[in-house]
């Protein structure tokens, strides 16, 4: 009973093993550290949206698909109400101050990260510098939703555009005077 015991619990740890070097491994490498890319502690940025859906801290920050750094804080300004985030970007990345920043989706049903595509100016965004040129996001229910009621729309003038011209022509169908 003793030697089934134990050999119980020697499995059950070697099991709980495997499964924190699984885990450890899936955190290492999913990129989604927190660590900044190339090191360092980065530029620190801010940008308003109008909408941030999907997006938190850690969210990742990318250049051409390219992670750069990471979504560090997210709040909402009292007076616009608009959401504001703050950007920890790799430091070595000189950005021009005409920078922009949307919020973009990985795929239809893909996470979201913001996406900076940078300008043409000769003027570099500095530590603690703010991107104003924003795109928030887009709400995928709120599209379907004006698509559906185009439709409907169309849909509804259609049939009473037609109902009108059967109308007419029963109006005008009657018995012709002799």
């Amino acid at each position: 009973m003793q030697g089934r015991s134990l050999a119980e619990i020697a499995t059950g740890a070697v099991i709980l093993a495997v499964a924190l070097l699984f885990l450890g491994y899936a955190v290492l490498n999913s990129g989604r550290g927190t660590a900044i890319v190339g090191g360092g502690d980065g530029t620190r940025l801010t940008a308003r949206f109008d909408r941030i859906d999907g997006i938190s801290n850690g969210t990742d920050v990318r250049i051409a698909g390219v992670r750069v750094g990471s979504v560090t804080e997210t709040r909402i300004d009292p007076q616009t109400f608009s959401a504001e985030l703050t950007l920890r970007v790799d430091g070595g990345l000189k950005l021009p101050d005409d920078t922009s920043a949307e919020v973009t989706s990985e795929g239809l049903l893909g996470g979201r990260y913001v996406s900076l595509v940078p300008g043409g100016s000769d003027k570099v965004l500095a530590d603690g510098g703010r991107i104003t040129q924003t795109q928030g996001s887009v709400s995928l229910e709120a599209l379907l939703g004006r698509f559906i009621f185009s439709v409907t729309q169309i849909n509804s003038n259609a049939q009473n555009q037609q109902e009108g011209a059967q109308g007419a022509a029963a109006g005008s169908g009657g018995a012709a005077p002799r």
